[in-house]
């Protein structure tokens, strides 16, 4: 018979002790794992582990699952960088909110009972949305998406659940966004009026991540590269190719995208304005 131990890391760290008892987890083996520190009791009738998230162990004392942006990045959706240490926690449509010590965590209802753990990485999407800036969380749902954790009947629901002024970003979206950069990028040129292609393949050089105005290559790379030099000679190599082919290439890496975006539309507009002379 397994352990309480051994039953809660099956189980992610987290379950209900009513669950435990399904799998001959005993109350009295419960509470003498709890007595030995083998386990701790997070509320009543609630079990997790000493290693589990501490987030995660605070959204199960508050009541439910813990969700939004932290859910998330659990799933390694991309999430743009915060400094927001707050709990979001999902309560499910009726969930009662249960007091804690040193509570300063945002309550989620919505659709669904919520359990304990982490929410789905579509709950916390319709979530994220009410908590995150409209390109942050245009650029977690392409993340989601591309990595497969949402399925059509997913997105269904997350447009039904959002409000109608959201369902513009839905229609925008697509699958095949690389990383959160790329979709920052294309998100932002948009509200600039600006229509990229996305992933074109391209004779010779391969499949550019954009290509605005019809010869404007735009590549985003913000991937860690542990044999630059190699990385670079190739970059030259497709740029040197596009160029012969009639393109211009414009390359921009995380830290202009995030922290210096002034200076990637400072480069993108002229470039436009040359190719359309």
């Amino acid at each position: 018979m397994l352990t309480p131990t051994e039953l809660l890391t099956r189980f992610g760290g987290i379950a209900r002790g009513t669950y435990l008892q399904r799998y001959g987890c005993t109350r009295d083996r419960l509470a003498s794992a709890v007595h030995q520190g083998l386990i701790r009791r997070v509320r009543p009738g609630v079990f997790a582990l000493p290693s589990l998230d501490s987030k995660v162990r605070t959204a199960a004392a508050h009541g439910g699952e813990l969700t939004c942006a932290d859910a998330l990045r659990a799933r390694q959706v991309w999430i743009l960088p915060d400094a927001d240490d707050e709990v979001h926690v999902w309560l499910g449509r009726a969930g009662r909110r249960h007091p804690h010590s040193g509570c300063a965590c945002t309550s989620h209802r919505s659709a669904g009972t919520a359990q304990v753990g982490y929410a789905s990485v579509a709950t916390a999407l319709i979530h994220a949305y009410r908590c995150l800036s409209e390109e942050a969380f245009f650029a977690a749902y392409e993340s989601a998406w591309n990595w497969r954790l949402i399925t059509a009947s997913d997105r269904r629901r997350i447009r039904a659940e959002l409000p109608r002024k959201a369902a513009w970003m839905l229609d925008l979206a697509r699958s095949d966004s690389q990383s959160g950069l790329e979709s920052l990028l294309r998100f932002r040129l948009h509200l600039l009026g600006i229509s990229l292609d996305c992933q074109v393949e391209i004779d010779s050089v391969g499949r550019v991540d954009f290509v605005a105005g019809g010869r404007l290559i735009i590549e985003v790379d913000g991937r860690e590269n542990h044999a630059a030099a190699e990385r670079r000679h190739n970059d030259l190599v497709r740029d040197a190719a596009a160029s012969a082919r009639g393109y211009e290439t414009l390359r921009f890496d995380y830290s202009q995208v995030i922290y210096n975006w002034d200076t990637v539309v400072e480069a993108i507009l002229p470039a436009l304005a040359r190719i359309g002379d």
